[in-house]
């Protein structure tokens, strides 16, 4: 199969790769630039796990192929991190411990900012509502709703 160029920024650094046209992202993002917070839980597109921002919305990186990202912008959950300071809401889930095994945890605090970026002041019907594409194994979710509500909470103070 002929590889093809393709140019992306992902999490503010610019990559310019020559691929195979059916490279997916969770692909790319693991295996080639070794950003591995970012996980392949079910490869069904179902579970979550692999959550990325693109367009400040949480995309499934098992269901898109790289070559549809060319020349655009994606943050994984390495990106979020400002230095040594946690996100606001990475912060909120540390506080609320809203995890437990941690595999769906980058995949859930992608989807709470994207959450955030659509309505930031959701109510516990709106989160539940909208992390129906995530999954979670171990939480019950009722953890992982308290931190985004107090996560979401930051982030409006902080602006």
């Amino acid at each position: 199969m002929n590889e093809i160029s393709v140019q992306i920024k992902i999490n503010n650094n610019n990559y310019e790769r020559n691929i195979k046209p059916n490279t997916l992202l969770i692909d790319f993002l693991r295996d080639d630039l070794g950003l591995t917070g970012t996980h392949s839980g079910c490869d069904t597109s179902q579970c979550g796990a692999c959550m990325v921002l693109h367009n400040n919305s949480a995309i499934k990186s098992c269901s898109i192929l790289v070559a549809q990202l060319n020349n655009q912008e994606i943050t994984t959950i390495e990106g979020l991190q400002d230095k040594d300071k946690l996100h606001p809401m990475q912060n909120s889930f540390r506080n609320n411990h809203g995890l437990q095994c941690g595999f769906c945890t980058p995949g859930m605090i992608i989807s709470a900012i994207s959450l955030f970026n659509e309505n930031n002041d959701p109510t516990e019907d709106e989160i539940r509502k909208y992390l129906e594409g995530n999954m979670c194994r171990c939480t019950g979710y009722q953890n992982i709703v308290k931190s985004i509500e107090e996560g979401a909470k930051d982030m409006r103070e902080k602006g």
